[in-house]
């Protein structure tokens, strides 16, 4: 007879497989468990991003979010279809320690590998003064997704640190500009709020009670 014991614990590691292997800190879910339309292309898991590889905190590619702003981007992914139109977030919940291999890479003047493709027109000492990234990221409290329409012009590229990036930049072409102004409106409906300098990058409003996390994803 197996002890019951051992039933237990095998029990226990089919669910940990299940969900992907990572205890979310308490308050926060998958997005895909809650909104399994929104796509993931986490590029902080990967070397497409502009550090030109993986960073520290993002052993998978998932996205973990406050659980408030999952339910909420369900409102925002029902818009989204009802116009034929599907979503991609490309950062969600981010560790504390992402954020200090940003500043230990933004110091690093000998690494320039990725300059051409996310900061061609800025010196990247100058990425954290220009508000591209923050040292107290809304990332790290789970409530912010940096988010697109799948497949659509937005004018820039994710992560393009360049004045052109800013939400209201006029020099987009029209399609950029629609799409750019519907995302908006869209996440705006469903209480979030846009940093001016990233047409992509949106919080949650209203979680007060949210704390930096420092939890590795995985």
């Amino acid at each position: 007879m197996i002890p019951i014991q051992r039933i237990i614990l095998s029990f226990r590691g089919l669910c940990s497989g299940l969900t992907g292997g990572g205890r979310l800190p308490e308050g926060f879910v998958r997005l895909s468990d809650v909104v399994p339309s929104i796509e993931t292309d986490m590029r902080y898991a990967g070397s497409e991003n502009f550090t030109g590889r993986p960073v520290p905190g993002y052993r998978a590619p998932q996205c973990w979010v406050r659980r408030e702003v999952a339910e909420a981007l369900v409102g925002v992914a029902k818009d989204a279809a009802e116009r034929g139109l599907r979503l991609v977030v490309y950062d969600c919940y981010r560790p504390q320690r992402a954020t200090q291999a940003f500043i230990a890479w933004a110091a690093d003047a000998a690494d320039q590998a990725m300059k051409e493709a996310y900061y061609p027109h800025l010196d990247k000492r100058e990425i954290f003064a220009k508000g591209y990234i923050a040292k107290a990221s809304t990332h790290s409290l789970g409530i912010a997704v940096d988010i697109a329409f799948v497949d659509k012009d937005f004018g820039t590229s994710f992560d393009l640190f360049d004045e052109a990036s800013s939400t209201d930049y006029a020099g987009v072409s029209e399609d950029a500009r629609t799409n750019r102004d519907l995302l908006h409106q869209m996440m705006v409906k469903h209480g979030f709020e846009n940093l001016p300098q990233e047409w992509w990058h949106f919080s949650y409003k209203g979680l007060d009670d949210a704390k930096p996390l420092d939890v590795e994803i995985k």
